[in-house]
């Protein structure tokens, strides 16, 4: 690599980065090396500085070499971006330039590139509705620097046969080992250099242990999505130079609310507690006051701790562990609003209507000392269901929460009024014996305690936006755009032929989709149109333009709630510091806003697929021990080999194929989203309840096999 390769010929000419991309953009067709030398008017002696330089550009994907010649890869109708394989084998480049729609990949094109690679892609064809399409030219940087594999078989000489763990990766490793390896054992590799077609060398790093261990799913999961596992010395040094508590010079210019019966509301296994929320009666109406760990106090721009939180973008979640955006004495400690002790928060005070409609709101740096550490449980017991011994245990902030409760479902039904979408997913919840095996797997009760925190909270993320969008110094928005058109017409056309009723407007708006899921509750086809509305929907991000967030059919939304576990809100945190008057916050510029952005965006992208993966990964260890039994599912989806069918309260999935059906040929109906038998016109649709017989599970694809039952299939 060119160390900032700032060089200088005897006549003046600079010769780095700025200079030769200044001779690409005077030019109107690429360039050979000597032609770019000339323009530069370099001697000979230039030259290695000159291929140096070249080198560093291809190197960030800036330009492509091309049978000896050199262009910008700008002009060639070329994308740099992060290459997303899906299951079925196509990819699609993420292009690191957000403003550009992502580039579909054949599975023919996409050469030696693999999942997470950064990738330069050629546009092989542009469509106006669809993406684009293309192919994978060169791969500029590994996404993975090591890979988790299971050893296949021993070849002899302590030469052995691998495959990755990773399903999206359909290829070998041939690797030796000094240590002796058996058949099933999950170890860690360092990937090398391609032997054949489907083969590439690999060196053996150490033994991760046996695939039917719960904590060793974790490990590969974590080091297939490249989750960080540990801090570096100098963050872990900051953190330990912090108090182990506020002082009294840390509360000057704050707002003393340690006399407010602030609580912390939060799962029983919850470890960082990042909001609280204190409810009183205000004449006719309320006010909400939401009290947020003031992170952005002992976390500076620029320190060690910034950017390895910036670097993590999140916390990570898994079943046995979590892997924190910030080390444990701010997140556990320091940041965390535990009961009985003071803490510096970021507060928002909202007035509220008798109606439940926002006010006038505050926005202050504060000192709380939170009541009490409540569990969702114990307010559904003390709260919802009223049982006098659990009121009795949380007597002194009882009468508060059931204020909070009023205003919560006041707040809920003005949100639904103006047609906010609220999709019910099922949350994983794993039970696991002292030995990490995995006991029980259900999804996580959900009840209106849970409902009650969340409607605080998006009531403070709007206020925070809508407030930083009047001030003036910019907002990291979480934006929402509109669903796909073209997958919404195609909902509006399947739920005309199978139920006139639930017809959909031409250009549906949220309150129209709202009123469709209300519609079909008590129908059928509730799991249908739930689906399939679903399916329709973009993915949430952030961004520094206000887009609105369609979803919760609010104009102006941020996060702002937990600096704990995202970076996207301690971004927020110090432009709201800003905002009101702070002069040690530094005000990011448009560019700086866009960055973070793009940083939180992919990292959030990372999370989301690793925990995804643990929790399929958790299911089908789950459903190892109960090979041949039957289970009641519903179909999820239905294409021409066969269908999906939801398992254990849709928590994971498994594949009844059109093989193992023998009673009939069946026809694939793709506009209504069923299969028909031919000859007894017998169907399976979305959302019909079916019963199964689980018949294998195959952990190294992720793959569950099921048949319909014998009851089942004379039906």
């Amino acid at each position: 690599m060119a160390k900032k390769n700032k060089n200088k010929n005897p006549q003046g000419q600079v010769v780095d980065e700025k200079s030769v991309l200044a001779v690409f953009r005077q030019g109107a067709r690429p360039l050979t090396q000597a032609e770019i030398s000339r323009a530069l008017q370099l001697y000979k002696r230039d030259r290695p500085v000159l291929r140096d330089v070249l080198h560093a550009l291809l190197e960030k994907g800036r330009l492509i070499k091309t049978r000896g010649a050199y262009g910008l890869v700008d002009k060639m109708r070329l994308i740099t971006g992060r290459l997303d394989v899906k299951r079925s084998g196509v990819g699609f480049v993420i292009p690191e330039d957000s403003r550009r729609k992502d580039l579909f990949v054949a599975e023919k094109d996409l050469g030696d590139a693999w999942d997470g690679d950064r990738v330069v892609a050629a546009v092989t064809r542009e469509n106006r509705t669809k993406n684009n399409e293309g192919r994978i030219v060169r791969v500029l940087e590994r996404g993975r620097k090591t890979l988790t594999a299971r050893v296949s078989r021993h070849l002899g000489g302590g030469a052995y046969i691998c495959r990755p763990t990773d399903p999206l990766l359909g290829f070998g490793l041939a690797m030796k080992a000094k240590v002796k390896l058996k058949p099933g054992q999950i170890v860690l590799v360092v990937p090398g250099e391609r032997v054949e077609s489907h083969l590439w060398e690999a060196e053996f790093k150490e033994v991760l242990g046996r695939e039917d261990d719960l904590s060793v799913q974790e490990a590969l999961v974590k080091a297939t999505h490249q989750v960080p596992t540990h801090f570096p010395p100098d963050a872990l040094d900051e953190a330990a130079a912090l108090p182990a508590a506020p002082t009294r010079q840390d509360f000057e210019g704050r707002r003393d609310l340690r006399k407010l019966d602030f609580v912390t509301i939060d799962g029983a296994t919850a470890r960082d507690f990042d909001d609280a929320i204190f409810v009183e009666r205000r004449g006719k109406g309320y006010r909400l006051w939401v009290a947020i760990a003031d992170v952005s106090h002992y976390v500076r721009p620029g320190s060690a701790l910034d950017a390895e939180a910036y670097e993590r973008g999140n916390s990570y979640y898994f079943p046995l562990s979590v892997e924190p955006m910030f080390p444990e004495k701010l997140s556990n400690g320091l940041c965390s609003l535990n009961p009985d002790v003071p803490r510096l928060v970021m507060a928002v005070s909202i007035d509220f209507s008798a109606r439940g409609e926002p006010a006038e709101a505050e926005y202050f740096p504060g000192v709380i000392h939170s009541k009490a550490r409540l569990t969702y449980d114990q307010v559904k017991l003390a709260v919802l269901d009223k049982q006098p011994e659990e009121r009795e245990k949380i007597a002194h902030v009882v009468p508060m929460l059931e204020v909070a409760e009023e205003l919560a479902r006041k707040i809920k039904s003005r949100r639904s009024e103006r047609g906010s979408l609220d999709f019910d997913l099922p949350e994983a919840d794993v039970r696991t014996d002292e030995q990490g095996r995995i006991v029980e797997l259900r999804a996580r009760e959900r009840h209106f305690a849970h409902q009650l925190i969340e409607e605080f909270m998006v009531a403070a993320n709007e206020a925070v936006a809508r407030f930083l969008e009047s001030a003036g110094p910019g907002c990291l928005y979480r934006i929402h755009p509109r669903p796909d058109a073209e997958k919404l017409e195609r909902l509006g056309k399947i739920l005309v032929r199978t139920s006139p009723e639930l017809k959909l407007p031409a250009r549906p708006g949220p309150k129209d989709l709202q009123a469709l899921l209300v519609k079909a509750e008590e129908t059928d086809w509730s799991f249908l149109v739930n689906r399939l509305l679903l399916r329709s929907m973009m993915q949430a991000q952030y961004s520094p333009e206000n887009e609105g967030h369609y979803g919760l059919a609010s104009e102006s939304y941020c996060h702002f709630t937990s600096p704990i576990r995202r970076y996207a809100d301690l971004v927020v945190h110090r432009l709201l510091k800003s905002a009101l008057g702070d002069g040690r916050q530094p005000v990011p510029n448009r560019k700086r806003l866009r960055d973070a952005a793009d940083q939180v965006n992919a990292r959030e992208r990372r999370s989301v697929n690793a925990e995804r993966e643990i929790n399929r990964r958790a299911a089908a260890l789950y459903l190892r021990e109960h090979e041949g039994e039957l289970f009641k599912g519903l179909i999820s989806s239905v294409t021409d080999y066969g269908f999906r069918v939801e398992l254990l309260g849709g928590l994971t999935e498994g594949t009844v194929r059109l093989s193992t059906l023998n009673d009939d040929y069946y026809a694939y109906w793709r506009d209504r989203e069923i299969l028909v038998g031919e000859r007894t016109g017998r169907m399976f649709r979305l959302g019909q309840e079916v019963e199964v017989v689980l018949e294998e599970v195959r952990l190294d694809i992720l793959e569950v096999d099921l048949r319909l039952s014998g009851n089942a299939a004379k039906r």
